[in-house]
């Protein structure tokens, strides 16, 4: 079978940025002890879905997980390891925000076997921080990831956004070059994008905030690609770069169709073909968990289960993988779902090909540098053209693995569908 991610939700923040549409709260930190809690008891749910399973890596996201005491981060990285195979080199990942950890909970993170680190930067220019609703200053993203090699991090990502309205694209040279000063492993660089339901939304449509620039977003993203390449550093995904052996192997689950267990308020799994995700709010999560039913199929916070159907694989499959500068084999594709690329999504790969966003070939199949950018229009058009394939083709549902299928939710929710 397999090897198995672990994705742990922390939703806790101290403040909730306007551009964040995560699942992540301010003003609940009364909640922590009692939802640090809740996640060995979810932990302890998943039991018979662990037995036999090995562990590659574990994700501690948010919110800001550092927001919790390490040793909730430690409970939980050993409750994991009592109850499935973790693998000797697995990779546990741990987002912080700079300013809020000092030296010795950095220390006591890494004995609890976090060995990765990523540290919100987000910008090194005061007011962009401030548009962003970031607490921090860029001397304590400076101060944190030189506290983080202290405490014997020697794996650090330093995470930054571009395109923010009246951005330069001289001051994201410069937030670049400071990120690059502080010599981390990995750097992931991100559009900032206007999400339904955030502040930021909001703003902008009272016109009080311009909308990002989608040009002046290309520029910078082109000009991250340049110098982050001359400085030695691998793009290996569409929005990340990294140093040799620095990869994010847990987001390479994602994108590579891997199987990952998902725990905490609001978290997404995916095991045997099926998704599932849990109750959102952390004090609804942590109550699901006080008297979870004895015969539940699944842990009683799981709050809906789909099956995507052939098509909507199909296209999570070529989304993420899409993503991956390198590209995949159509071999692969064929492996999975048991037909040919070319028959599902010939005519859309070709017309993107012939505008320059995809290359298409015999072994390999990936976008171009000009595609990087426009990979949801990409995705768009293929998803607009496999309905009408699959009126013709008989296309077989291949699982992911072997195993016994994820039951259906009983007594939480009914299994939902997205089509």
């Amino acid at each position: 079978m397999t090897g198995l991610a672990v994705y742990v939700h922390i939703p806790f923040c101290t403040v909730k940025c306007g551009y964040c549409d995560f699942n992540a709260y301010a003003g609940l930190d009364a909640l922590k002890p009692a939802y640090g809690e809740a996640l060995l008891r979810e932990v302890d749910a998943w039991a018979p879905t662990l037995a036999g399973r090995t562990i590659t890596s574990i994700a501690f996201g948010g919110g800001t997980p550092s927001e919790v005491p390490p040793a909730q981060i430690a409970a939980v990285v050993e409750a994991l390891a009592a109850r499935a195979s973790l693998v000797p080199d697995a990779e546990v990942s741990l987002e912080v925000n700079p300013g809020t950890s000092s030296l010795d909970a950095l220390r006591r993170l890494r004995a609890a076997g976090v060995n990765r680190l990523s540290i919100g930067a987000q910008s090194f220019n005061p007011t962009e921080l401030r548009f962003l609703d970031r607490i921090h200053s860029p001397e304590a993203t400076a101060t944190c990831a030189r506290l983080a090699r202290r405490a014997g991090f020697d794996s650090l990502n330093l995470d930054l956004i571009y395109g923010l309205p009246g951005q330069g694209e001289a001051d994201w040279e410069r937030s670049l070059a400071c990120a690059l000063a502080l010599a981390p492993d990995h750097l992931s660089a991100y559009s900032l994008s206007v999400e339904e339901g955030t502040a930021l939304a909001a703003r902008v449509a009272r016109g009080r905030v311009a909308a990002p620039d989608p040009d002046a977003a290309v520029a910078m993203y082109d000009r991250a690609r340049l110098l982050l390449t001359a400085a030695g550093f691998e793009h290996y995904e569409i929005s990340n770069w990294a140093r040799p052996r620095h990869r994010s192997r847990h987001n390479l689950v994602y994108w590579t169709d891997g199987e990952y267990l998902g725990l905490g308020a609001g978290a997404h799994g995916y095991l045997q073909g099926r998704r599932y995700e849990n109750v959102a709010q952390p004090r609804k999560y942590i109550a699901a968990l006080v008297t979870p039913a004895v015969d539940a199929a699944l842990p009683a916070t799981v709050a809906s289960v789909v099956e995507p159907s052939p098509r909507i694989a199909m296209f999570d499959w070529l989304e993420t993988r899409l993503r991956l500068v390198a590209g995949f084999d159509p071999v692969e594709f064929a492996a999975r779902f048991g037909c040919s690329l070319t028959a599902v999504a010939g005519p859309p790969l070709a017309a993107c090909a012939a505008a320059g966003l995809v290359d298409v070939g015999t072994n390999l199949v990936r976008l171009t540098p000009a595609g990087y950018m426009l990979h949801s229009e990409v995705c768009v058009r293929v998803l607009a053209h496999l309905p009408k394939v699959m009126e013709s083709i008989p296309l077989p549902f291949v699982r992911p693995t072997d195993a016994q299928p994820l039951p259906a939710v009983s007594g939480n929710a009914p299994a939902t569908a997205l089509e």
